[in-house]
Parts: C-alpha cells; sequence; structure tokens
C-alpha cells in the first residue's frame, strides 16, 4: 500500500520572504505542494465543478460535436496516453475538455448557451481567477531563485502566456482489454506550473525520482480548500533541474472522480534556457534552450500519438 506524500504547505497569506522559502523548498524536494489561501473562491470552485458535470452528463454525442481542435474542446475516454515511454498502452480512462488562453477566445469551443447557459461565463471567470493565482505563485518562485520578483514578465514568459484549463471526468468503471488501464498514466506536465483542484475522491500519486526502477509511489492526499501545485518540464529546464518536475498518475478506486487542472505555460516564443544562478562548471546546464512552444507542441503530439 503506497504511503502518503507529506507534501509541504505553502500559505500566500504569509509574509513574502516565508513565501519563497516555502516554495524553494517544496519544489526542490517534492515538485509538489499544496496552496492554501490563495484567494480563489469557494463558491466559484463548487459551480465550475458544477457546470463540469453537467457537461459531462451529457449524451455522448453532444459532447462528440465539440470533438477536439487546436487542442480544444472535447477528448473521449482513452484518447490521450501521456506515457509516451509505452506506446502501446491504453490512453487514460477519463474524458477531458481544453479550453485554452481567452485572449484567442475564437479558438475555442462552447457548450450551446441553451443546454448550458452559465458555461462560460463561469469557466472565464474561473481561467482569469487561475491565471492570475499562477503569475503570483511564479512572481514567488523568481523570489525563491534569487531573482527580481518580475522576472518571468521581463523575458516575456507571461506575455500572453499559453494557459490551459483542462476539466477532468473519471468514470468510476471502465472496461476494456486485460491491459491495466490508469485514470491517468504516468508522466510530468509540460509547462511552467499547474494548479489542480479534485472533488476529494483520491487517486492521485506521484514519484519523486523518476529516473529510478522501480518506481515508487505516494498517495497524494485531498486538502479541503487547497490547490495541489506542481511544476513542470520547462520550469525544471530553467532551474537545471533544482526544481522537480515529477511523475504523477490517477490510479483508478472504484469511484467517480472529477477534477480541474489549470496549466500555466509561457509565450510560446519565449525561449527556456538555464538560469545563470542555477549552473556552473561543476553543476553544467543539462538541456538546451528551447521555445517554449516548440516544447509543448512536441509533447502534446506525442501524448495523442498523430
Amino acid at each position: 500500500m503506497p504511503a502518503a506524500a507529506q507534501l509541504p504547505i505553502v500559505d500566500l497569506s504569509s509574509p513574502d520572504h516565508s513565501i519563497a522559502d516555502s516554495i524553494r523548498q517544496a519544489c526542490e524536494e517534492y515538485g509538489f505542494f499544496y496552496l492554501i489561501n490563495h484567494g480563489v473562491e469557494k463558491d466559484l470552485i463548487a459551480q465550475v465543478f458544477e457546470e463540469s458535470k453537467n457537461f459531462f452528463s451529457l449524451p455522448l454525442s453532444d459532447k462528440m460535436k465539440l470533438i477536439r481542435q487546436n487542442h480544444r474542446g472535447y477528448t473521449p475516454l482513452l484518447a490521450q496516453n501521456l506515457d509516451v515511454s509505452s506506446p502501446n498502452s491504453k490512453g487514460g480512462a477519463n474524458e477531458s475538455f481544453y479550453i485554452g488562453p481567452l485572449e484567442n477566445s475564437e479558438l475555442n469551443q462552447w457548450p450551446s448557451q441553451e443546454v448550458l447557459p452559465s458555461w462560460r461565463p463561469r469557466m472565464e471567470a474561473y481561467q482569469r481567477k487561475l491565471l492570475s493565482t499562477g503569475k503570483i505563485i511564479l512572481s514567488f518562485m523568481a523570489l525563491a531563485l534569487n531573482l527580481d520578483k518580475d522576472y518571468f514578465e521581463k523575458i516575456g514568459a507571461l506575455d500572453q502566456p499559453h494557459a490551459f484549463l483542462r476539466l477532468l471526468h473519471y468514470p468510476d468503471v471502465v472496461k476494456h482489454s486485460e491491459e491495466e488501464i490508469f485514470g491517468a498514466s504516468a508522466h510530468s506536465d509540460f509547462g511552467m506550473i499547474t494548479l489542480l483542484v479534485t472533488d476529494g475522491v483520491p487517486g492521485l500519486q506521484v514519484c519523486r525520482e523518476k529516473y529510478e526502477e522501480p518506481r515508487t509511489w505516494e498517495n497524494v492526499l485531498h486538502m479541503e480548500g487547497a490547490f495541489i501545485v506542481n511544476t513542470g518540464d520547462l520550469m525544471e529546464r530553467w532551474t537545471n533541474c533544482s526544481f522537480r518536475s515529477v511523475l504523477h498518475r490517477v490510479i483508478p478506486v472504484g469511484q467517480e472522480r472529477y477534477s480541474m487542472a489549470f496549466f500555466l505555460n509561457p509565450n510560446p516564443n519565449c525561449l527556456v534556457q538555464c538560469l545563470e544562478s542555477c549552473c556552473s562548471e561543476s553543476y553544467p546546464q543539462r538541456f538546451p534552450p528551447i521555445r517554449s512552444g516548440d516544447y509543448i507542441k512536441e509533447r502534446v503530439r506525442l501524448s495523442f500519438g498523430s
């Protein structure tokens, strides 16, 4: 039985230096932390969960009218395999809906107002709130890295960032072949940071040492009112692996499960290269510079097998 992960807690109501210190420790040791006193209203989160459930309860034929285009819209069960190291495994036992940056809202797909009249305004309000919170977190990450608080703004990472909201529904039972099926297979996230909120049903697990075999998984417990925040691959590349982008997955637990993940990725044209403070002659940079958009586009392509 996997042990419970002892994730650090970051309190946004603490003094600035305390928040930065807590984030540094969390990102170096776990790559995951609980975020409390984040300022996102409990009622808004509850409303967005309700809207998500309303959408996923629609007939499949209605949901398929909004099938994913330009990485926006509906993704059916088993469509995305996040574990590219096992290309023959089935996709995740979840269905999801992607909402992209609101600045390019013409690319987003929206359910009919006649069917779900409050859906779009609530999703947009939630995404704006999460974007604001994410930028605050990144400002403290910059301080944690001994950078100016607005460092990521100065280099253009937050100039029209590629921010995506992904609504997720994990059915309680998925019948398929005898091959083991995960709610979401083992993966690391692609971008800077992810803010996740769940309905309290367990299933999320983390593996801190992604290059060790066999892998050791720990259960991430639900903390009421907290977001679960983790660093992604691009932040790991910026920090030369000082801030971890760790593997995580969702295992079936025999219960229906809902979650909402907000991926805060840099502007696609932003060049991600090792920070000077994170490399030296004795600790050279591990990754070549890369455009954010190029990296994420390739990771998405691999996960969908096309």
